[in-house]
Order: structure tokens, then C-alpha cells, then sequence
């Protein structure tokens, strides 16, 4: 894409390929309106208004290849800011093929992934941010990520970021301003207002920061891992959570030896379940795999479902195990499997939260159910909403879900700290404009302020070719 002139007019299928009652051809670029009036006899174009739609046949000479409607949007009121034609024709495979080739004689290239959007970008239409909102709303598949990455197209976190650049931007001058009367003792810019400015960014970064564990959650799904001992009943809950029969169910302990994952949506937000081999030790070589990577999906999960079977196992046995997953630190949902068989002393101790043996279950508690029948499911979806917490995430709040993003982030707040250090230390005023610069520099990245063509190419080539 880095060696195509932007100047020129392209074209591209911009609905999902494969046969439909409708499909959209879109072009953009300085011809795009002349192309279409060469082969649309209906109606002279250039006399017609922006955002205005118009019936009738495309030919080629004296042949009729469909009859369409041409969506007209004159530059700069449009996507890219060029001039745009979108046809929308039947959709027949041929008859797409057809257009797109009638476009191409016409002088029109084929679009490169992403380009309609890399255009938009270059035109100042919207920032780099905005732009990968895009593609991120295109590839949303939950209420969360919908309205996260719509959030991010509008323009709410680049904001942020922008004004934390410009008021950085203001003491980096000042910086550089002293560094020209470097013979005088003069101070445009205070010290200590820096100093406070700094930590007050830092103080906005910080969250931004740590938003992305579930940023990233809500974009990608929440992994969530399915745990416990053999034959605790880890299949069966997967299945009652899909309600289908995805993983193998068997009285014989051992039965899974790799993880199972599928991916469900509940309220909104979408979860990646991973069903995964029973934790115990053992001596077969393949069940001794599975466990390790059961042990490495539990470090990568946001949210653990840790499973207990309630007809051999006992309070002192699952107070220790909840003690591990405290230790372990990621978020986790006790679940006792089999309530339908347990003892009722234990049933009862656990849904009135007694003390186990004495000790008190501190802030620990089990959700009771029975999987074989999905008795309590709705109740346990609850609570693994509940468990992640993004049911409070309100519609405005900022998260990052890009590792872009992520990482230039955490590369300014280091440069911020050399910027705090240095003022602490005294430095010169050379490098402590360089410190700022850095920061503006990452900061920069995100928005689109500071960018190379690689990184660009890097992104929108990510893009479907109609976007």
C-alpha cells in the first residue's frame, strides 16, 4: 500500500463477499463521480447533490449489467473527504464482478485492505485512534465491544490524549524557550507547576493503563478458565453454559487431556470459556501435558470457575483450595458441582457461610448447583458477570483495548518518571526537554501526531479490503 498514490480513484466490494439479495461497490477518489457518469446514461452526476440516491442501469456500451442504486457523496462531505460512489447492485457474484471490472476499465485500481479508512485518516477526517476504532467496531460481536470501540470512534479517548499532549506541549516550548537564553538566568518555565503538571498526567495515564487487562477482556472475550479435580464435573458446566454437548462427559477421571474453549456472549459482555484437564497428579504422560497446560491457562485467565465435587469432598479440603486461588491472584468463582448429592451439613454450612472446622471462610463462598441438569446456571452467569466487574463500566468510561495503544502508554509513563527524576536530580535543561519530547513522542503514536508508513501499513492492511 506504502508505493500506491493516494490521488488516484479506487474501488473495492464493500459488503462480505459471497451471494446476497444486495451487495455495495464502493469507490473513492478525485473520478469517481466522471467514472460512474460514463456508465450511468440515467442522470448526469455533476449535477446532482451530495447525499442523494439515484435509480437507474449501469452499462457497458450498449449492455445493461444491472439496475442499481448510486449513493453520490461529494467531496468533502464523505468518509475519505474524496468523492464517493457507492453502487449498490444485486448480489450475484457475477454481477459484482462485472462492476468492479466496468470500474476498472474506467480507470479505477483495486482497493488495498484498509485503504478507504487510510484515506479517511490522511484527510483528517478522524485520528489514528478513531480510525482503529473502525475496525474494531466491524469486528464486534458483544454489547461490550460495541459500545467500547463506538466510544473510541467518537473520539473519547483520543481526546484525552490530546489534551494531554497540548499541555505538555505548552512547558516543552517553555523548556526549550530557556534553552535559547542559555547565558541568562532566566526560568520560562517553573520547576515545581512542571513538576505538578507531570504527576497530574501520570494520575490520568495510570488507569488508562490498567483498563486494559479488561479493555482488551471485553475486545477479545474474557478468558475464562473452567478448573478443579477430576471428575469434579468441568465438561458438563461447559456444556450447560453453551447449552450443547461440545465436551465429552465421562465417570472416568481423566477423560480430558487438552482444553475445550468456545466463546458465549452473557449481558453483553463475551466469554471465552476454556474447559480444561483435572488438576491432580499422575503418571500418565499425556494426562501429566494436559495438566500443565491447565496450570498455564489458569496464569493467562482473567476469571477462574474452580470446581468442586460436594460428595467427596470436605470443608477443610475446599477452604485450602480457595487459599491457593487467593494466592494466585486472578479473580475466581468457588463452584460446587453435584448439590443435588451432597451432604446436607455440607450444603448447608455453605449457602449460610459457617465457619469450616472453626476457621472463618473469611470472604470466600461457593455457589451451589448441579451441571448434569444445569440447575442454578442463570444464577452462576450472574456471578461471573458480577466477578469481572464490567457490568459497572459505565457507557463513557475510557478503556484501552488496543496494544498499541497499551504500550505507548506505558512507554510515556516512563518517560514521565525520567521527567520527574530529572527534576529531582536538577539535570539541565537539554535533557529534560528530551524527556518531555520522548513523552509527547508516545503520546503522539496513539493519536496519529507521530507516525511512519510502516506503522500505518502495519495497520490497515489488518483491514477488510472494502473498509
Amino acid at each position: 500500500m506504502s508505493n500506491l498514490p493516494n490521488d488516484n480513484t479506487i474501488v473495492a466490494l464493500a459488503t462480505a463477499p459471497g451471494v446476497g439479495a444486495i451487495a455495495v461497490v464502493r469507490l473513492s477518489g478525485p473520478q469517481a463521480i466522471d467514472m460512474c457518469n460514463q456508465i450511468f446514461p440515467s442522470k448526469d452526476l455533476n449535477k446532482e447533490a451530495s447525499h442523494t440516491i439515484h435509480f437507474g442501469t449501469l452499462k457497458d456500451g450498449n449492455q445493461v449489467i444491472d439496475e442499481v442504486l448510486l449513493s453520490l457523496f461529494v467531496a468533502p462531505h464523505s468518509y475519505t473527504k474524496e468523492n464517493v460512489v457507492e453502487i449498490s447492485c444485486h448480489g450475484s457474484n457475477f454481477i459484482v464482478q462485472q462492476v468492479i471490472q466496468l470500474m476498472l476499465r474506467q480507470g479505477a485500481r483495486l482497493a488495498q485492505p484498509g485503504e478507504f479508512t487510510k484515506r479517511a485518516f490522511l484527510n483528517g477526517q478522524f485520528d489514528l485512534a478513531q480510525a482503529e476504532a473502525v475496525a474494531d467496531l466491524i469486528a464486534s460481536d458483544s454489547q461490550a465491544a460495541h459500545r467500547t470501540a463506538l466510544n473510541q470512534m467518537r473520539g473519547g479517548f483520543s481526546q484525552e490524549i490530546r489534551e494531554l499532549r497540548e499541555s505538555l506541549i505548552h512547558f516543552a516550548s517553555m523548556i526549550e524557550l530557556e534553552l535559547d537564553f542559555g547565558e541568562e538566568d532566566v526560568e520560562f518555565a517553573s520547576r515545581d507547576q512542571l513538576k505538578t503538571l507531570v504527576e497530574n498526567i501520570q494520575k490520568v495515564i495510570r488507569p488508562l493503563i490498567a483498563s486494559f487487562q479488561w479493555g482488551n477482556a471485553i475486545k477479545q472475550g474474557v478468558p475464562t478458565v473452567i478448573a478443579g479435580k477430576p471428575n469434579a464435573g468441568k465438561s458438563t458446566l461447559l456444556n450447560a453454559l453453551l447449552n450443547e454437548e461440545k465436551a465429552i462427559v465421562s465417570d472416568i477421571p481423566g477423560t480430558t487431556r487438552d482444553f475445550i474453549e468456545d466463546e458465549i456472549t452473557i449481558e453483553g459482555i463475551s466469554f471465552r470459556f476454556i474447559d480444561t484437564a483435572g488438576l491432580r497428579e499422575t503418571t500418565d504422560t499425556i494426562e501429566a501435558i494436559g495438566v500443565s497446560r491447565t496450570q498455564e491457562k489458569l496464569k493467562q485467565a482473567s476469571l477462574v470457575i474452580y470446581m468442586f465435587d460436594l460428595t467427596n469432598s470436605t470443608p477443610a479440603e475446599i477452604e485450602a483450595e480457595q487459599e491457593k486461588l487467593v494466592a494466585m491472584g486472578t479473580p475466581f468463582i468457588a463452584v460446587g458441582n453435584k448439590m443435588d448429592q451432597a451432604p446436607e451439613q455440607l450444603l448447608q454450612s455453605l449457602t449460610t457461610n459457617k465457619r469450616f472446622n472453626g476457621q472463618s471462610q473469611k470472604s470466600f463462598e461457593v455457589v451451589p448447583l448441579c451441571a448434569k441438569d444445569s440447575s442454578h446456571i442463570d444464577a452462576l452467569k450472574t456471578r461471573i458477570v458480577k466477578a469481572v466487574a464490567l457490568d459497572h463500566i459505565s457507557q463513557d468510561q475510557t478503556l484501552v483495548t488496543n496494544l498499541r495503544h497499551y504500550e505507548s502508554l506505558k512507554a510515556t509513563m516512563e518517560a514521565l518518571d525520567d521527567v520527574l527524576t530529572g527534576i529531582a536530580n536538577q539535570v539541565t535543561n537539554d535533557l529534560l526537554a528530551l524527556d518531555i519530547r520522548t513523552s509527547l513522542h508516545h503520546l503522539g503514536e496513539i493519536t496519529g501526531e507521530i507516525t511512519t508508513e510502516d506503522l500505518l501499513e502495519n495497520i490497515f492492511s489488518k483491514f477488510c479490503i472494502g473498509k
